[in-house]
């Protein structure tokens, strides 16, 4: 008998997560976009920008301590995760949304750039180390307990 895909245990990979060398990048980020739009006549659409991506940042990190606090329990499910997600993504994109409405003359759809470049900031910082992994030790899937098992040393 199969668990549904909602009641199934959550399995989370460890994952090359820096929250501090992603606030530097993005501090950096928001220096060039300031400096860029000032340059452009628009200064406040590179503090827009930086807002964004302090959003994304703040996305990330909220996540981290979801699955964090999800995983540590008895017995984690997807479900769980889902909603946790579903109502995070919610509010972060109604604040970008409304900050890019209400300051839509002043470079206000910053925000909206400056998290869609955090987010394709967040896939590379995390998946080069991996890969890099991956290439140098090979892709190994199987976890230790899992080794000793099929070895016979765990019941």
């Amino acid at each position: 008998m199969t668990t549904p895909a909602q009641d199934a245990p959550l399995v989370y990979p460890a994952v090359a997560f820096r929250p501090v060398r992603l606030l530097v990048v993005c501090l950096a980020l928001t220096a060039v976009a300031v400096a860029a739009s000032w340059y452009i006549g628009s200064p406040l659409f590179g503090v827009f920008f930086g807002i964004g991506l302090g959003l994304g940042l703040l996305n990330a990190m909220l996540v981290k301590r979801a699955v964090d606090a999800i995983t540590a329990e008895d017995h984690p499910l997807k479900k769980k995760m889902a909603l946790n997600s579903a109502t995070r993504l919610l509010v972060i994109t109604a604040v970008a949304l409304t900050i890019a409405f209400i300051f839509k003359n002043n470079g206000g759809l910053g925000v909206v750039f400056g998290l869609a470049i955090f987010q394709a900031l967040l896939v590379l910082s995390t998946s080069l180390p991996i890969l890099k992994k991956i290439r140098t030790q090979g892709l190994d899937v199987l976890d230790t307990d899992s080794k000793a098992r099929d070895e016979g040393k765990l019941s």
